[in-house]
């Protein structure tokens, strides 16, 4: 007989988590205004809220560890995490920060101007929120396909070419680059295939424009790669990478994803003009040049995650996890952005809590129902996470309205994954009983979703 999948690692150390009673739950959501955010750690059972910089390193992270160089300039430790770096993506100058968005602030800061035009397809929180907080406009080009949750299409996470070309016909002149993000998190973990890459780049060398990749989860875009489009089931995760990174000129890269680590990120490009721009800015605000706001014992165990995190088996056992939780799901009917994504199951929430209209938010109610049964928490990717339209100041519901159910990598076994699906099959089973949502009482004025306070109706 056939032996079944089982995980490419085994447990070497664990960590207690701790059930707590629904009467306690009650209390501490209120506490937190119904924000999960505000929660405390230990008033989490299952974690899902993200996995950025949440996974379990491997031996040979923690022992990298011991290596670090930590000179506060030229530091060896830089040299290992850069020549890394550009081992698999091509990319000659980078730039360490300490996570993400720091590398999106230190790029955006010197690139994006008032008025401009960043076309993307469904740029992330961070992103948009660094596009918008310069008075520029995040334009959304992500191909329809995506909006469907229940519709079976391979790259949902691709740029749609006829909605990029007419963004660029009409505002070339304040275009200052394309962004694409592999995966593409807010349209629900969704991959972006290399024909689509090739045909942005195309679409960019036409109207000589720049490509940026937010390059988060660009080992699980590989991965998908390998799997499902024609011609590159017999390349490895590295080779596929190359070729991805040939068709942009640089990147942002949140390492606490695909890197597995737990804080570190960076800038990466083949053109020095940008480079030399970000550098000064980097320095202003992340540190000096060879550590960015890392330590060095962070950039050695950088280094050796995105390493191993761009073998084929490594990805496997993640992504089958995944799979796996989807699996439950359909077993009890729960609607999901469908296929599953890379690192997260994307519930439909509108089709679960058809009595919640809009305007009281059906997904972050979701998210708020699982965390009372089950002390679950996930996270809202919808019409919170989309803040407020930057000229009308009205509530953005154009999108998808998802609770992105995020697995730490090599954290939960799949024992934890039943009783994920049991929790959210408990809140499916009475969920004609909840017919009110929440209201904001108080919102920042930007990416909202940290930080705002709820009252329940």
């Amino acid at each position: 007989m056939e032996l079944p999948f089982a995980e490419s690692w085994k447990i070497k150390m664990v960590e207690p988590i701790k059930k707590s009673t629904r009467a306690e739950r009650e209390q501490w959501i209120k506490e937190a205004h119904y924000n999960v955010f505000q929660l405390k750690g230990e008033q989490v059972y299952i974690d899902l809220l993200t996995d950025s910089g949440t996974g379990a390193m491997s031996d040979r992270q923690w022992s990298a560890l011991m290596m670090g160089d930590e000179s506060y300039a030229g530091a060896r430790s830089f040299y290992r995490m850069k020549d890394t770096i550009t081992r698999i993506t091509g990319f000659e100058y980078v730039l360490p920060t300490h996570q993400g968005r720091a590398a999106e602030n230190v790029l955006f800061g010197v690139l994006v101007k008032e008025g401009d035009y960043v076309p993307g397809n469904s740029h992330f929180d961070t992103t948009k929120g660094h596009i918008e907080s310069r008075k520029a406009f995040a334009i959304d080009c992500t191909v329809d396909e995506a909006k469907n949750t229940q519709l079976e299409v391979p790259f949902k996470g691709n740029v749609d070419p006829k909605k990029l070309d007419a963004c660029l016909a009409e505002h070339a002149d304040k275009v200052p680059f394309i962004i694409v993000t592999i995966t593409n998190n807010t349209a629900g973990g969704q991959p972006v295939s290399m024909q689509n890459l090739r045909e942005v780049r195309q679409i960019a060398d036409k109207y000589g424009k720049k490509v940026i990749f937010d390059s988060a989860r660009f080992a699980e875009n590989a991965y998908f790669i390998k799997m499902r489009e024609d011609g590159y089931q017999n390349k490895t995760i590295k080779e596929i990478c190359r070729e991805m990174f040939s068709y942009a000129d640089g990147m942002t890269m949140s390492a606490k994803k695909d890197a597995i680590v737990n804080m570190g990120g960076f800038f990466a490009t083949n053109i020095q003009e940008w480079y030399d721009m970000a550098k000064v800015r980097g320095i202003v605000c992340e540190g000096y040049l060879t550590y960015g706001g890392m330590n060095g014992r962070d950039m050695e165990a950088l280094a050796v995650g995105l390493d191993e995190n761009t073998e084929f088996d490594n990805l496997e056992t993640r992504i089958r996890q995944v799979q796996y939780l989807a699996s439950k799901l359909d077993e009890y009917g729960i609607p999901y952005q469908r296929p599953a994504g890379g690192h997260a199951i994307f519930v439909d929430a509108p089709k679960v809590l058809t009595n919640v209209p809009k305007e009281e938010f059906p997904a972050q109610t979701l998210t708020i129902e699982l965390y009372l049964e089950a002390g679950i928490r996930a996270c809202e990717i919808g019409y919170l996470l989309a803040d407020r339209d930057p000229v009308t100041r009205e509530n953005r519901f154009n999108g998808l309205d998802l609770v992105r159910l995020c697995i730490p990598r090599r954290v939960y076994t799949n024992n934890h994954m039943d009783v994920i699906a049991a929790a959210l099959k408990n809140v499916y089973d009475r969920r004609n009983e909840i017919k009110r949502g929440v209201r904001i009482t108080w919102e920042a004025e930007l990416m909202r979703h940290f930080t705002v306070q709820l009252e329940r109706l």
